[in-house]
């Protein structure tokens, strides 16, 4: 920490010394600068550096080490704020696998800017849940309809049968792929680009923006839009620092998530559109299916089984939260309509 010393000269020609305390802020997240999550911490770091004289340091995807690793350095407070899916947080807050759920989350661009603003799941509910694991939960927000990349074209769960699709470290994850038909493995971010390559994985799911960025269409040229859900994540400080903060600080802080906020839900879904736009242009062996509506009424029937697994494991928390998520779609939708 550094002391910053402001002189406030009063009226009576006396000047009055007041010590103000400028803190450096250790910020992780799970991808690059110029990915939404970047996007999301830069903004957020520009808008704490603009109104105060603290710091914000950025760790980019790696910087820390593997997703688990920045958690545990969030928890013990050696980090103040980490961006972080919850398939992977869903091991620690099972209630945050909500998300997760096939089918209870909206597809459609301005329905999922409504729905992540103003809905009561994202914006109420979760919060007093992420305070129990030690987190102040600052923003969920989406990074982009999920997109399912294999080598060979699918429409139905028996077309999937036998495909090894690879999920994030999360249990619901792979039951859901295990509705859907395929043989789901379950591996960190940094391994996925060598199991396509070798054939260990035959595919995967991540929004438009994220295949494009890493080639993932060049590795399984065949992208799904099975209209399963948005990929998630959510901004959190460390309980304790937050608590510690001046009302002053708690206010800038909120004030930077909620900017940084507004700002990610605009520009995730032009970097989705640009994603896709750019695999159409670049890469001829690509192609992209979208499901009809009868196609995936399959896979949502099956991922009632899903629904049913995660309400088991979440309790009736977990259930009144997909009810709410349920609700708040039915009213972005009529909203939009």
């Amino acid at each position: 920490m550094k002391k910053v010393l402001q002189t406030l000269t009063l009226m009576t020609g006396i000047s009055l010394a007041v010590s103000v305390q400028a803190a450096e802020w250790r910020y992780a997240m799970e991808e690059g600068l110029t990915d939404p999550q970047g996007i999301y911490a830069v903004k957020f770091k520009e808008e704490i550096e603009k109104n105060s004289n603290h710091t914000v340091k950025i760790y980019p995807v790696g910087a820390l080490g593997e997703s688990a690793d920045a958690m545990e350095q969030a928890l013990a407070g050696l980090i103040q704020f980490i961006d972080q899916s919850p398939g992977f947080t869903g091991a620690m807050i099972p209630e945050a696998e909500a998300f997760l759920v096939p089918y209870v989350q909206p597809t459609d661009p301005q329905v999922v800017r409504t729905f992540f603003k103003e809905g009561k799941a994202v914006n109420e509910m979760f919060h007093e849940i992420y305070r129990e694991h030690g987190l102040e939960l600052l923003s969920i927000f989406p990074e982009g309809e999920q997109v399912v990349t294999t080598m060979k074209e699918f429409r139905t769960p028996a077309d999937l049968e036998g495909v090894k699709i690879r999920t994030m470290t999360s249990p619901l994850l792979l039951e859901t792929y295990t509705a859907f038909g395929a043989s789901p493995i379950a591996m960190a971010w940094g391994e996925l680009i060598g199991a396509l390559k070798t054939n260990m994985v035959d595919g995967q799911e991540n929004p438009a923006i994220w295949i494009e960025a890493y080639g993932l269409d060049e590795l399984a040229p065949v992208l799904t839009y099975t209209g399963h859900g948005q990929y998630t994540t959510a901004v959190m400080a460390n309980a304790d620092f937050y608590d510690s903060l001046s009302a002053e600080d708690k206010k800038l802080v909120q004030d930077a998530a909620a900017v940084a906020h507004d700002h990610i839900l605009n520009e995730a879904v032009k970097m989705d559109e640009t994603g896709l736009k750019i695999i159409k242009e670049t890469n001829p062996n690509a192609k992209i299916v979208r499901l009809t509506e009868a196609e995936r009424a399959v896979f949502k029937k099956r991922a009632t089984a899903v629904e049913e697994k995660f309400i088991a494991k979440a309790g009736k928390r977990g259930a009144a939260i997909i009810e709410q998520m349920k609700k708040d779609i039915a009213e972005a939708e009529a909203k939009h309509n």
